[in-house]
């Protein structure tokens, strides 16, 4: 059986984890964010491509989608997820930055190593729990982001842009899930490895 077609996808795929593990621990202890104050749709629109945390994390619900569910049922991760954003806006909104602002760059952090767990175990964990872990992460994003809003500015506005950026970075992982059904399973659990060891160093390094 030739297995050549299979070699470069893997081998690419070994290097984009490799340059993101790399980036990642170039950023040392530097927080997603770099304050607060956000405004308008293009703050929102540009706020989770931002931080490496929200990047890898809304990546990883669409490569989790794509490798649980089948068909239009993958946008079943992704609809979860945003959901919980915008509730958890919500929250971060009322509650704003505060005391307990360190504690939710590191509850967002550490869902970056949820999501390499749950790329790991895949179909292993009942689907149910599979989306209640991606909606709890879902509300943390969320509140981070919410926190960040600029109060006196249109928050719908700011909403729409975090909400459509965040579709964005899910379609892309949904893309490269159906890419990686195609190359050795090996392949896979490097990635979902890395997603949880650079998830787990922000973590230790916002504790």
């Amino acid at each position: 059986m030739n297995t050549t077609p299979s070699f470069f996808p893997a081998t690419s795929m070994v290097r984009r984890v490799g340059v993101a593990a790399v980036l990642t621990l170039a950023a040392g202890v530097a927080h997603a964010h770099e304050g607060h104050g956000a405004q308008g749709l293009a703050a929102g629109l540009a706020h989770p491509f931002a931080g490496v945390d929200h990047l890898l994390a809304m990546i990883a619900v669409g490569l989790w989608s794509a490798a649980v569910l089948q068909g239009t049922r993958r946008l079943a991760g992704p609809a979860f997820f945003l959901l919980a954003l915008l509730a958890g806006a919500f929250i971060g909104v009322q509650t704003g930055a505060g005391a307990a602002g360190a504690y939710i760059e590191a509850g967002v952090a550490l869902s970056v190593a949820l999501f390499g767990a749950l790329l790991l175990a895949r179909r292993q964990l009942p689907l149910v729990g599979g989306l209640a872990l991606v909606a709890a992460a879902g509300a943390l994003h969320g509140i981070a982001h919410g926190a960040e809003w600029s109060s006196g500015t249109s928050f719908a506005t700011y909403a729409a842009g975090f909400m459509l950026g965040s579709a964005l970075l899910h379609a892309i992982g949904l893309g490269a899930g159906a890419a990686l059904a195609r190359v050795p399973a090996w392949v896979w659990r490097v990635q979902a490895a890395g997603l949880g060891v650079v998830g787990l160093f922000m973590f230790a390094s916002r504790i």
